[in-house]
């Protein structure tokens, strides 16, 4: 059930200027510096610099020297496939295919954001990483953030590529339109959280329209996955909230398209060729897992498999 968040409790995992100038032992012109020169992670909403606590402390460690020796490489566990990372409907139907059509074999998936896929790869916690992080400055996806994560570049497979948008009450009855909307006080709102990707593109959404979480009712509403955004909308608890189409299909919910996004497989290289994540791959190619997306609104599979990095010399000719 979601509950109305105050302003303090939204604003509590950001942090401003003065506060990280104050953590980091420096003056609040270097913190700018370090934005623009360092990549210190921060987000400019209303004219104002904030940062996610979490990216912070994420950025504080991977910009850390001297760092412990690599966690030891992932046991192959004969049979299993661990994929870690962001939440997708076609993807948990694709680990029930895999898991019907090769019974020797375990898929298992964690549920822990785009984000957190990416740590655990770094931990060797997992096989996979499912991630959809869009970087701002290029509108690619997922490679700057596998940079800054991870100590070596992972291979990268599409997996999808989908519609990200505004889930909404069937027939739209509040009448909105854009994301610039959600300020109006009779619009509540279901979120997603910080280590999704979802989260991400959304908060860019509402930073270009000049939108300020702090205006919005129920922005720090939070719950799990894209099912749950569409069942809180569906019971009524909430008039709005980021998702993809699939789930406004499912649940015969509105829709309004903020954009198509490319959904990835980040592999690292010590578990690429094992047995388990291959046949995974292999099951992309294969006619029942189309048919498994002809059952869901709102993906594309024609690069379903394809090899993004590294690039294959072959296809470039």
């Amino acid at each position: 059930m979601c509950i109305n968040v105050s302003k303090e409790e939204v604003l509590k995992n950001l942090l401003s200027t003065k506060e990280v100038a104050q953590l980091l032992d420096v003056n609040e012109k270097m913190v700018y510096g370090l934005i623009a020169e360092k990549g210190l992670p921060a987000t400019k909403v209303t004219g104002k610099w904030l940062f996610p606590k979490h990216l912070l402390e994420q950025w504080i460690e991977n910009t850390t020297q001297n760092l412990p020796s690599r966690a030891s490489t992932l046991p192959p566990y004969d049979g299993l496939l661990v994929v870690a990372g962001s939440d997708d409907l076609l993807l948990d139907r694709t680990l029930n295919l895999f898991n019907k059509t090769y019974p020797q074999y375990l898929g298992v998936y964690g549920n822990v954001g785009s984000f957190g896929g990416l740590k655990a790869l770094r931990k060797n916690l997992c096989h996979m990483a499912s991630s959809h992080l869009i970087q701002a400055k290029d509108g690619d996806y997922n490679f700057k953030f596998a940079e800054e994560e991870l100590s070596e570049p992972p291979a990268v497979i599409n997996f999808c590529f989908r519609e990200q948008g505004l889930i909404l009450a069937r027939e739209n009855p509040l009448g909105i339109r854009s994301v610039a909307d959600l300020v109006r006080k009779e619009i509540r709102v279901v979120n997603r959280p910080l280590n999704t990707g979802t989260r991400l593109l959304f908060d860019q959404h509402l930073e270009r329209a000049n939108v300020a979480a702090e205006n919005m009712v129920g922005y720090g509403n939070e719950v799990h996955r894209h099912l749950d955004v569409g069942l809180e909308i569906l019971a009524g608890r909430a008039d709005v909230g980021p998702g993809i189409r699939a789930v406004a299909g499912i649940l015969e919910l509105g829709f309004l398209p903020l954009g198509r996004e490319r959904f990835d497989l980040l592999i690292s290289r010590e578990c690429f060729f094992h047995k388990s994540v291959q046949q995974f791959l292999g099951l992309l190619h294969e006619k029942s897992f189309r048919c498994q997306a002809e059952f869901l609104s709102g993906y594309d599979i024609s690069q379903a498999g394809r090899t993004i990095f590294p690039k294959d010399p072959e296809s470039e000719q």
